[in-house]
């Protein structure tokens, strides 16, 4: 059995990776299922560096392969931002409403054909030897006026994909919608690619 440590306590990503990753033979664990450790400090300017970042502390702390992921939102009319400042772009990490409640308010005035945004994930394979293995994804789209749907998180109520001709956010479609679609979906397909 090979035991891979995914470095994150995100419930979400976690079970897109168990998904997606479906290997024989591999079993993935959570941070909340190991040693604690302390959180490595995310300075990278790339959400790449920052995944790596990740993946490389979970690697050193278990001794096991690991998989970490950073992931944000680039919105071109904002000169990329929230981008690697994603999940702390108003301040409080993790403060969706708060993050959400920025980007409108800076958006504000700026039209429809200028509003174009992507998600981007970077993923970061360590595996026990040391061996590293990086893949990413993207899913293009445009920021809405408002919010809407209650599924997903982060951004998502706020993100309109490309593929559902701008009619639905990420947050009123389901889960195996986005998935098919999504950054990080892209980005574990990529990567599964890689490791087969």
């Amino acid at each position: 059995m090979k035991k891979v440590v995914i470095a994150t306590n995100n419930a979400h990503k976690v079970e897109e990776i168990r998904s997606a990753l479906n290997f024989d033979g591999w079993e993935f664990l959570t941070l909340a299922e190991r040693e604690p450790y302390p959180e490595p400090e995310e300075n990278a300017d790339t959400f790449e560096g920052n995944a790596r970042i990740k993946a490389l502390a979970a690697h050193e702390h278990t001794g096991l392969a690991a998989l970490a992921d950073d992931s944000g939102l680039v919105v071109d009319a904002l000169d990329g931002a929230p981008g690697v400042l994603s999940a702390r772009y108003a301040g409080e990490h993790g403060n969706d409403d708060a993050n959400n409640e920025k980007v409108l308010r800076e958006l504000e005035g700026i039209a429809d054909d200028e509003r174009t945004a992507r998600f981007v994930c970077s993923l970061v394979f360590v595996d026990e030897d040391g061996t590293e293995m990086a893949a990413s994804g993207t899913i293009e789209g445009r920021i809405a006026h408002g919010l809407s749907g209650e599924g997903g998180f982060g951004y998502d109520p706020l993100f309109l994909p490309d593929e559902f001709k701008g009619d639905k956010s990420l947050a009123e479609v389901t889960q195996e919608e986005k998935n098919a679609i999504s950054h990080r979906g892209n980005a574990l397909r990529a990567l599964k690619e890689k490791l087969s």
